[in-house]
């Protein structure tokens, strides 16, 4: 172990979702989670400047906008279990919270599936406009069949071209936000009377397999114009997307071991792309139950496992992966599953337990349990430096309960990372890119949207404009 100062902090992110039953099914039971009230914005109002206070870096809200796959014969049981559905909208519920925070980050789950690019660059634009900077996107696929029936598909797109698709939205949306608004396009000039200048405001005119977007962009460009960039995707196909695209990978996983053989990919990866491994924070979902004492957290744990309800988890993974695994033996082997759901996910299971064929139950104790430390502050300071040691950069805090899960983070484990340099005491100044990187607030010259500042210049108003002039 390196002394204090030789370490790089974590970069704290609080993962939510704004539904009753998250990651860890069935702890909405418990009589002190609150969970259940999240349609209240006072949850989550108080619970983000709780955050704050504590100087976490990032609220992380997944997202998914339909139905888990059918678990026991059709989804009736996702009803009974709350298996995020109802679920609202992130987006909606970060604009709230930008007016009512100051420094936390705020990243939303927004999937290909849902919103069109010219609509979302749109939305997110006007959310960092009014948060000063602090939006992140988590660029999802989907992986839910009822998602994609819902936005008028037939079934399930091939796991790949997802990923093909997602290409492509991504470039439209970088369009929009780097190369529509030159910087000084905005002028506002009262005296003169020129609100902005044509020669510098482009339209795009993409033109792609799924998208044609003329533009310009409807909205000014924000602090850092394309938001930060999540991506949650751990597959061979994800973690080449990540590496091209994100600024912070997302991986459940279920042992250190696993953080190292992922980074590893991704590095290589990252260097193919031409970027570098410093382009890319890699976080780690995990849980913690934190004591004064070892009998102390032991007992807590205990508590919480009172109300795990491993089916409804089982019911979580086996959804996402597009398998129905309801009705069955907890200790029925899981086989050779073939998915074009979240590969990454089966993947990571399949790692928990190295050197046998996983059942049941050992998918429902590799969420609920391979993710979660439990300890003294000193115990699990030295478990996250393992994790650390493997190539985590951050973590993705998950909870069993609102807000309590929080609380007894705050109180019991942060002021220990604090005093060994391992989380921050004080945010920096400026968006959620610069408070990250400390590198300025819009993406680097090797990012891929980089190549279209200053790229549209023959689309201009004003180009336009002569071209009709000369035309006459």
């Amino acid at each position: 172990m390196g002394t204090f100062d030789s370490r790089p902090r974590f970069i704290l992110s609080a993962f939510l979702m704004n539904t009753s039953s998250h990651i860890l099914g069935g702890m909405w039971r418990h009589p002190d989670a609150q969970q259940d009230r999240f349609h209240e914005l006072g949850l989550w109002v108080d619970l983000a400047k709780k955050l704050e206070d504590a100087k976490f870096d990032n609220l992380f809200f997944a997202d998914v906008a339909g139905l888990y796959s059918d678990h026991e014969g059709g989804w009736a049981s996702l009803v009974r279990k709350g298996m995020q559905i109802p679920s609202h909208d992130p987006m909606v519920l970060l604009s709230a919270l930008s007016a009512t925070t100051k420094d936390i980050g705020l990243a939303m789950t927004s999937s290909v599936v849902q919103s069109h690019p010219f609509q979302f660059a749109r939305q997110i634009s006007t959310l960092d406009h009014l948060s000063q900077g602090r939006v992140a996107w988590n660029i999802v696929t989907s992986v839910l069949e009822n998602t994609h029936r819902n936005f008028g598909a037939k079934n399930l797109m091939a796991h790949d071209d997802r990923y093909d698709w997602a290409e492509e939205y991504v470039d439209a949306a970088y369009k929009l936000w780097e190369g529509s608004w030159e910087d000084d396009a905005l002028k506002a000039d009262k005296e003169s009377g020129l609100y902005a200048d044509p020669a510098r405001i482009n339209k795009i005119n993409h033109r792609g397999e799924i998208y044609s977007i003329d533009g310009p962009h409807q909205a000014l460009p924000s602090a850092q114009r394309t938001p930060f960039l999540f991506q949650a995707g751990s597959s061979p196909r994800g973690s080449q997307f990540a590496a091209t695209h994100a600024e912070a990978t997302f991986l459940f996983a279920p042992h250190p071991q696993y953080v190292a053989k992922k980074v590893a990919g991704l590095t290589q990866n990252l260097h193919a792309a031409g970027r570098s491994r410093d382009d890319l924070k890699v976080f780690a979902g995990l849980s913690f139950v934190v004591g004064s004492t070892e009998a102390e957290a032991k007992a807590l744990e205990a508590e919480y496992d009172q109300y795990l309800d491993p089916h409804a988890i089982i019911a979580h993974i086996g959804g996402g992966i597009g398998v129905d695994l309801g009705g069955l033996d907890l200790d029925t082997p899981l086989g050779n599953v073939k998915t074009e759901g979240a590969q990454g996910v089966l993947e990571a299971a399949l790692a928990s337990t190295p050197g046998r064929n996983p059942t049941l139950r050992d998918l429902a104790h590799y969420r609920a349990k391979a993710q979660q430390i439990v300890g003294t502050p000193e115990q699990i300071t030295e478990k996250l430096l393992e994790w650390q040691d493997a190539g985590i950069d951050g973590l993705n805090v998950m909870n069993h309960i609102l807000p309590g899960s929080y609380d007894n983070f705050i109180e019991g484990l942060l002021p220990e990372l604090q005093r060994r340099g391992l989380a921050q005491t004080e945010y920096a100044p400026g968006s959620l890119r610069q408070k990250v990187f400390g590198r300025g607030d819009k993406l680097p010259e090797n990012h891929p949207a980089a190549q279209y500042r200053g790229a549209f210049g023959a689309l201009s108003a004003a180009h336009l404009e002569k071209d009709l002039q000369r035309a006459r």
